[in-house]
């Protein structure tokens, strides 16, 4: 879920939205504030706060995360609530942080590349564009999609091996969701374990298919994003403008023009970013569905060769169906939705805190 830490944050200056048809005289704006780029930021401060603000974040969803992973390895379909509810009664509220530090371990590395990828791409693309003579509005979704594809990429080389070892533990129990039995002691016994068994590609199962589920992912997540938020800003616009004639008492030569605060254009982002990330998971969920698989469960000989993408897709479809693909669904909409909702709007504030120059941004 980290991966949509800093989606709806823009690289260019000012971002104006207008949400008029293009043929009206008089065009009804909305002038989003600036931006802070990655030139603006204090590095050590950024990456610093970064990784408290978001470690303290995927410890909230993380109980969210194992439901929906237990889901997607169960042989029987369960409701998300029904199996968060067994595992306590079965396993105790610990069970639900089964394999957090190791997630969290990783995921400081990973979120560390991704975030610096994302930036430094950001910025150089949208810059790049711009001096070919491409609109600004234009050069920034370019910029944004391929930042968000390098930075997925960048991610998945440290977070692949730690989704494996995190995603082993997350399963083993003694709930009827759990694939196999107890065999991991902890992060380092599985990591060990894993690399005996099937060497150092054992870690790196599912990594093809990772970057296929998250490539596809920030493709979806950025189109229903400024979907979203155009859908958004035109509601409030529509609001302010249908009130503004209602008084048509102060009316004034700048009426067709908006200017929200700051926290106004985070909520924008945060409702925006929650249907994006509905929209998403939905799209997605299938993929996912498999990479869990792959990256969880064992071949049927002796475990030395887990199994390809084709058995686990008739394995699901012999277990239920192709609505199988979907198990966990509920879960990864909420977890999705949740997760960039947040992370949008911490990764604003993070990067308003670290800022070289507070005061210009007052």
């Amino acid at each position: 879920f980290f991966f949509f830490c800093s989606f709806g944050v823009r690289s260019l200056k000012v971002a104006k939205i207008n949400i008029s048809p293009a043929e009206e005289e008089s065009a009804q704006e909305i002038l989003v504030p600036a931006d802070i780029d990655w030139e603006m930021l204090d590095k050590s401060k950024f990456f610093l706060l970064g990784a408290a603000l978001f470690s303290g974040v995927s410890a909230i969803l993380y109980p969210v995360v194992l439901v929906k992973t237990r889901q997607q390895v169960a042989q029987a379909q369960l409701s998300g609530v029904r199996t968060a509810f067994s595992i306590v009664k079965h396993e105790g509220f610990r069970a639900l942080y089964r394999g957090f530090g190791t997630s969290l371990m990783g995921t400081i590395p990973a979120r560390a590349f991704y975030m610096a990828a994302l930036e430094v791409t950001k910025s150089n693309v949208g810059s790049a564009t711009v001096k070919f003579g491409v609109p600004e509005p234009t050069a920034g979704a370019i910029a944004n999609a391929v930042a968000g594809l390098s930075a997925a990429m960048a991610a998945q080389l440290a977070w692949t091996p730690i989704d494996v070892v995190s995603q082993r533990l997350m399963v083993q129990g003694s709930h009827p969701s759990c694939s196999s039995p107890c065999k991991y002691v902890n992060g380092i016994d599985a990591f060990r374990k894993i690399i005996n068994t099937d060497g150092p590609r054992g870690l790196y199962r599912g990594f093809g298919i990772s970057i296929l589920t998250y490539a596809p992912s920030n493709a979806v997540w950025w189109a229903s994003y400024s979907v979203a938020q155009r859908l958004v800003w035109g509601g409030i616009g529509c609001y302010h403008w249908k009130k503004d004639d209602e008084s048509n008492d102060d009316v004034s030569s700048n009426s067709n023009t908006i200017r929200p605060d700051s926290k106004t254009v985070m909520a924008v982002q945060g409702i925006s970013a929650a249907m994006a990330g509905g929209v998403s998971a939905l799209i997605t969920m299938p993929l996912d569905t498999i990479k869990t698989r792959l990256q969880v469960l064992d071949g049927e000989d002796n475990g030395r060769r887990g199994p390809t993408i084709g058995q686990t897709v008739r394995n699901l479809v012999k277990e239920g169906g192709w609505l199988a693909c979907y198990r966990g669904l509920g879960p990864r909409c909420a977890s999705m939705s949740m997760s960039a909702t947040t992370m949008i709007t911490t990764y604003e504030f993070l990067k308003r805190v670290s800022a070289k120059n507070q005061e210009s941004l007052m």
